[in-house]
């Protein structure tokens, strides 16, 4: 039912009494100041701010639901998420299913304060999170055409809002709003006090705020009086397919955060995921991922993100198994690190979930990363990991489909090592077979510099490398000097100026560097490099050589024959390493 609207102020003090508060079914809080200052000035020019959507929950349910409070003090670093609530035993509340966004701005530019880094500034630093309140131009408005604003609201620090020695006070403190008396002498004597009483314009400025915000009914909520939570779950669904939009899987983590009763999901997840991407690695793992692994790892048969996959007892379930499912992701996360892999380089994050299963499976722990005893298991699973980033469409569409096999495969035949066999020919049932066709394997000789897949088809190249440590993709012969004019200079005729360009950026020409030794090369052409500080030998110059495909190397007149024939050998590499039979084509062809 419709409830008669009511002025901005009424509504905040309904929050600030914990009468208001969020379901944990919201996401967090995403505006920046800019769409609040935004928001603030549609109020002052009487513009509609939407309709809000309200949940009146009775005193014998709220039990049965997890609440937060509304964020009144942001701080980015020490306070970005909203608290949760303590609601009274016996108490009924009103949650917010729709418009949580508009009612944490307003109540953080009436009530609270923003803190958000400042650029350039460590995030250790005491002064890189500057507390700033809002504040109203009393003096001038908005001169931002962009943003199409007329009233100039601001976030400040108290010491910006400051006037000048001698002159008014321009900035008034939006929340101040609250303690004025009423519309008329109040306001004559706040102006008084800011020196600013010659001018009609600060007092419409301030009537105008004083009105918008106290005593026009601009909060206009539809109530929603069932207890069925269902229906208000598919009713908050509906309503939240505009907007920022609310990810699927937040929706369902704040499900889980309903039913779990030792620890809030929300949270745990959250905490994971920062752990996770906290590696040295800087992976870019998300909420999804852990959620999706939680549903694999704990065997739940259907992993899609469906909310019938949600009930209290796979949630239960879960929670019982969190720990497990937290230590697995780690080691495989650690696992991941170790081969190599970076947040720029690992392409598809999904390749995490088998790993997690396959470790929880066989509860190794930690000693998996490191036994000696585990060394020729953990090549194998290093190779198809690699095999499956390097093959396109691998990870892409029925991702839940291709889990769940997966998962079958590992849970019926990994019990005593990684089923590769087996997992392959599930993958291949499913169209996503690890098989390279020689157009496949031209393309990857041929990557450009700054593929992702560059890493994974290196790393298989030079099994030599010591890739858990930090690797540059170098170029062999610099970039630096692939310029017409240096390689006018250097003796190449016109005609093979393009193809120098174009080559010197491809996979031939580039090889994994120690960043050390990439710091120690920078520019230098590959002979003058091979005979430098980086090799006190002619043994170590020549094994590298060997070892890397970068002992046939000259000057700038001599790369297209050292492009060639390292294409060549990389070609014979590729195809051995992936159990082909050598196509002889596949040296020849090139871009």
């Amino acid at each position: 039912m419709f409830q008669p609207a009511v002025p901005v102020a009424k509504v905040l003090d309904r929050i600030h009494r914990n009468e208001y508060l969020l379901p944990a079914i919201q996401r967090e809080f995403v505006w920046n100041t800019d769409q609040i200052c935004a928001l603030f000035d549609s109020v002052m020019r009487g513009y509609p701010i939407a309709s809000f959507l309200l949940w009146e929950v009775n005193p014998k349910n709220v039990g049965d639901f997890t609440f937060y409070s509304f964020i009144t003090d942001y701080h980015e670093k020490d306070h970005p998420y909203a608290a949760k609530a303590n609601v009274p035993f016996g108490s009924g509340l009103t949650a917010v299913l729709d418009g949580q966004q508009r009612l944490t701005a307003l109540n953080i530019g009436l009530y609270g304060s923003h803190a958000e880094k400042l650029p350039k500034l460590w995030w250790s630093s005491p002064s890189a999170f500057p507390k700033k309140r809002l504040y109203l131009n009393l003096v001038a408005d908005a001169d931002d055409e962009e943003l199409g604003l007329t009233y100039d609201f601001r976030f400040l620090t108290d010491q910006e809002a400051m006037p000048s020695s001698g002159t008014p006070s321009r900035w008034f403190l939006v929340r101040d709003v609250l303690q004025l008396e009423d519309a008329g002498p109040a306001i004559m004597q706040e102006l008084d006090a800011c020196h600013l009483l010659g001018d009609k314009a600060p007092f419409n400025r301030l009537f105008r705020l004083f009105m918008a915000i106290r005593e026009e009914p601009s909060f206009n909520a539809y109530l929603e009086d069932s207890q069925d939570s269902n229906k208000v779950l598919d009713i908050f669904v509906r309503v939240n397919s505009g907007g920022t939009t609310l990810s699927y899987s937040d929706l369902l983590l704040s499900m889980a955060t309903n039913q779990w009763k030792e620890r809030d999901a929300r949270e745990e997840v959250r905490s994971l995921v920062a752990e996770l991407n906290g590696l040295p690695a800087g992976f870019q793992f998300s909420k999804d991922l852990v959620l999706k692994a939680g549903l694999v790892l704990t065997n739940v048969s259907d992993i899609g993100f469906k909310v019938s996959n949600f009930t209290q007892s796979n949630m239960q379930k879960l929670e019982a198994d969190w720990d497990r499912v937290r230590s697995s992701l780690l080691e495989a996360a650690n696992l991941l690190s170790g081969f190599g892999y970076t947040g720029r380089t690992l392409t598809a994050s999904s390749v995490m979930i088998p790993l997690a299963y396959y470790l929880d499976r066989r509860g190794l722990g930690t000693k998996y990363l490191e036994s000696g005893h585990e060394a020729a298991d953990r090549l194998a699973v290093q190779h198809w990991v690699a095999r499956s980033l390097m093959k396109r469409g691998i990870w892409g569409s029925g991702l839940d489909r291709f889990l769940g096999r997966l998962r079958e495969a590992i849970r019926e035949h990994g019990a005593a090592g990684f089923p590769v066999v087996e997992i392959e020919a599930a993958m291949t049932s499913l169209g996503k077979s690890l098989t390279f066709q020689p157009a496949e394997i031209a393309e990857l000789l041929d990557l450009p510099f700054g593929s992702p897949r560059i890493f994974p088809v290196l790393a298989m190249l030079y099994p030599g490398l010591d890739v858990s440590k930090s690797f540059h993709e170098d170029h062999i012969y610099p970039r630096s000097a692939f310029t017409r004019s240096r390689l006018a200079a250097a003796g190449v005729s016109s005609d093979q100026v393009d193809e120098h360009l174009d080559k010197v950026n491809r996979l031939p020409n580039l090889q994994l560097l120690p960043g050390l030794q990439n710091v120690e090369k920078q520019s230098k052409l590959p002979a003058a490099w091979l005979d430098g500080a980086s090799f006190p030998s002619a043994e170590s110059r020549h094994q590298y050589g060997l070892d890397n495909d970068v002992d046939l190397v000259g000057d700038l007149r001599d790369f297209l024959t050292f492009y060639a024939r390292r294409r060549e050998r990389m070609a014979h590499r590729l195809q051995s390493a992936l159990g082909l039979i050598l196509d002889p084509q596949l040296s020849t062809h090139s871009m």
